[in-house]
């Protein structure tokens, strides 16, 4: 089941929102694991919060546009929406992600791949 109404559409994605979408760097590191292009499930990510303030983090990135999310089941997968923000705002996340590498914003953020039947999956 997708819900539409969670992902803006490219015209809706506005500069500010952005901008104060990617002003924090535990939302850095989420870009960051996510620029690989691939689609992950809200249960691969690992950060220093609680649950809730990921998904809140998560939340955030995909109110402006930055993320687009996916629900299938019980499982909500996230991927960034590189080819929207490179359109929309050409360079913007190629210069946020390259400042964000030289400064080491957002390492604290990683992964874990659970497989079915693991705890957490």
């Amino acid at each position: 089941m997708r819900h539409q109404e969670s992902n803006p559409d490219v015209e809706q994605l506005s500069l500010p929102d952005v901008l104060a979408a990617l002003s924090d760097p535990l939302r850095i590191g989420l870009v960051r694991l996510l620029a690989d292009g691939e689609e992950r499930y809200f249960g691969e990510f690992t950060a220093p919060v609680a649950k809730s303030t990921l998904s809140h983090h998560l939340k955030v990135l995909n109110a402006a546009g930055v993320t687009w999310r996916r629900e299938e089941g019980t499982r909500c997968y996230i991927r960034l929406r590189r080819e929207d923000l490179d359109a929309r705002f050409p360079h913007l996340l190629d210069t946020v992600l390259a400042a964000a590498e030289g400064d080491d914003v957002g390492h604290h953020v990683t992964t874990c791949v659970r497989r079915v039947g693991e705890p957490g999956s």
